[in-house]
Protein backbone atom coordinates (compact mmCIF):
# COMPACT_ATOMS: atom_id res chain seq x y z
CA UNK A 1 0.00 0.00 0.00
CA UNK A 2 1.45 3.38 -0.61
CA UNK A 3 0.21 6.34 1.67
CA UNK A 4 0.43 9.78 0.05
CA UNK A 5 -1.07 13.16 0.75
CA UNK A 6 -2.03 15.77 -1.91
CA UNK A 7 -2.73 19.66 -0.84
CA UNK A 8 -6.07 21.06 -2.37
CA UNK A 9 -8.26 24.11 -1.90
CA UNK A 10 -11.82 23.53 0.00
CA UNK A 11 -14.64 25.32 -0.98
CA UNK A 12 -13.88 28.09 1.58
CA UNK A 13 -10.37 28.52 -0.61
CA UNK A 14 -7.97 26.99 2.58
CA UNK A 15 -5.69 24.58 1.80
CA UNK A 16 -6.27 21.09 2.81
CA UNK A 17 -4.16 17.84 3.18
CA UNK A 18 -6.27 14.84 1.28
CA UNK A 19 -4.76 11.33 2.00
CA UNK A 20 -4.71 9.04 -0.63
CA UNK A 21 -4.25 5.37 -0.44
CA UNK A 22 -3.05 3.19 -3.27
CA UNK A 23 -2.52 -0.31 -3.76
CA UNK A 24 -1.78 -3.18 -6.66
CA UNK A 25 -5.60 -4.04 -6.69
CA UNK A 26 -6.12 -0.60 -7.51
CA UNK A 27 -3.48 -0.46 -10.23
CA UNK A 28 -5.37 -3.99 -11.35
CA UNK A 29 -8.31 -2.66 -11.56
CA UNK A 30 -7.52 1.08 -13.70
CA UNK A 31 -5.59 -0.67 -15.99
CA UNK A 32 -7.47 -4.25 -16.81
CA UNK A 33 -4.59 -6.13 -17.39
CA UNK A 34 -6.93 -9.78 -16.62
CA UNK A 35 -4.31 -10.80 -13.89
CA UNK A 36 -4.99 -11.92 -10.74
CA UNK A 37 -3.38 -12.32 -7.56
CA UNK A 38 -2.73 -15.83 -7.83
CA UNK A 39 -1.03 -15.64 -10.95
CA UNK A 40 2.85 -16.13 -10.54
CA UNK A 41 5.54 -13.18 -10.99
CA UNK A 42 8.18 -15.31 -11.24
CA UNK A 43 8.26 -18.89 -14.23
CA UNK A 44 10.60 -20.91 -13.75
CA UNK A 45 14.34 -20.05 -15.26
CA UNK A 46 13.90 -23.48 -17.31
CA UNK A 47 10.77 -22.91 -18.98
CA UNK A 48 11.97 -19.57 -19.51
CA UNK A 49 15.46 -20.58 -20.77
CA UNK A 50 13.98 -23.61 -23.16
CA UNK A 51 11.25 -21.15 -24.95
CA UNK A 52 14.26 -19.18 -25.98
CA UNK A 53 15.73 -21.28 -27.48
CA UNK A 54 12.96 -21.88 -29.79
CA UNK A 55 12.55 -18.56 -30.17
CA UNK A 56 16.27 -18.36 -31.58
CA UNK A 57 18.35 -17.28 -28.92
CA UNK A 58 21.52 -16.85 -29.85
CA UNK A 59 23.62 -15.74 -27.11
CA UNK A 60 24.73 -17.40 -23.99
CA UNK A 61 21.37 -18.30 -21.67
CA UNK A 62 23.53 -17.31 -18.58
CA UNK A 63 24.47 -13.87 -20.05
CA UNK A 64 23.02 -10.99 -20.51
CA UNK A 65 19.93 -11.03 -22.73
CA UNK A 66 19.69 -8.81 -25.75
CA UNK A 67 17.19 -8.31 -28.08
CA UNK A 68 19.14 -8.57 -31.01
CA UNK A 69 19.76 -12.25 -30.05
CA UNK A 70 16.42 -13.38 -30.89
CA UNK A 71 15.21 -14.50 -33.94
CA UNK A 72 13.29 -11.16 -36.17
CA UNK A 73 9.64 -11.74 -34.94
CA UNK A 74 10.63 -11.99 -31.31
CA UNK A 75 13.15 -9.51 -31.40
CA UNK A 76 10.01 -7.09 -32.32
CA UNK A 77 7.63 -8.76 -29.98
CA UNK A 78 10.76 -8.37 -27.03
CA UNK A 79 11.11 -4.44 -28.25
CA UNK A 80 7.21 -3.20 -27.44
CA UNK A 81 7.44 -5.47 -24.33
CA UNK A 82 10.57 -3.60 -23.31
CA UNK A 83 9.63 -0.09 -24.48
CA UNK A 84 5.81 -0.38 -22.61
CA UNK A 85 6.73 -2.01 -19.59
CA UNK A 86 10.43 -1.03 -18.66
CA UNK A 87 11.47 1.24 -16.22
CA UNK A 88 14.86 1.90 -17.86
CA UNK A 89 15.66 5.08 -19.29
CA UNK A 90 17.99 4.07 -22.16
CA UNK A 91 20.33 0.89 -23.04
CA UNK A 92 16.60 -0.43 -24.40
CA UNK A 93 18.41 -3.83 -26.06
CA UNK A 94 19.36 -5.23 -22.92
CA UNK A 95 15.95 -6.83 -21.35
CA UNK A 96 16.17 -8.08 -17.59
CA UNK A 97 14.24 -10.79 -15.96
CA UNK A 98 10.79 -9.30 -15.27
CA UNK A 99 10.37 -8.58 -18.69
CA UNK A 100 11.84 -12.05 -20.20
CA UNK A 101 9.23 -13.53 -18.07
CA UNK A 102 6.50 -11.20 -19.26
CA UNK A 103 7.42 -12.38 -23.01
CA UNK A 104 7.36 -16.01 -21.42
CA UNK A 105 4.02 -15.78 -20.34
CA UNK A 106 2.72 -13.97 -23.43
CA UNK A 107 4.29 -16.39 -25.86
CA UNK A 108 3.35 -19.72 -23.80
CA UNK A 109 -0.05 -17.89 -23.17
CA UNK A 110 0.42 -18.28 -19.23
CA UNK A 111 -1.15 -16.01 -16.39
CA UNK A 112 1.18 -13.62 -15.34
CA UNK A 113 0.94 -10.82 -12.60
CA UNK A 114 1.81 -8.18 -14.59
CA UNK A 115 -0.18 -5.72 -12.18
CA UNK A 116 2.14 -6.79 -9.33
CA UNK A 117 5.33 -6.22 -10.99
CA UNK A 118 4.30 -2.76 -11.89
CA UNK A 119 3.86 -2.16 -8.48
CA UNK A 120 6.66 -3.55 -7.01
CA UNK A 121 8.76 -1.21 -9.12
CA UNK A 122 6.42 1.40 -8.76
CA UNK A 123 7.40 1.80 -4.90
CA UNK A 124 11.17 0.88 -5.67
CA UNK A 125 11.08 4.35 -8.01
CA UNK A 126 9.25 6.39 -5.27
CA UNK A 127 10.68 5.14 -1.97
CA UNK A 128 12.73 8.31 -0.20
CA UNK A 129 10.26 10.51 -1.48
CA UNK A 130 8.98 12.81 1.30
CA UNK A 131 5.33 12.83 0.91
CA UNK A 132 5.48 9.14 0.83
CA UNK A 133 5.06 6.88 4.26
CA UNK A 134 5.30 3.03 4.44
CA UNK A 135 3.57 2.04 7.17
CA UNK A 136 5.26 -1.50 7.93
CA UNK A 137 6.31 -1.37 3.89
CA UNK A 138 2.92 -3.37 3.22
CA UNK A 139 2.60 -3.90 -0.48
Amino acid sequence: MIYSAVRKKNENDQDVDLEIKFNVGDLRRVLELGDDDDDPIIIPEHLCKGLWCRMGFTGHLNGKYLKTMFSKPYKFMIHYVVHALSHRKGAYDETSDYIMNIVTCLVLNRPYNVSQVIFDHLVDNIKGDKYIMYPNDDR
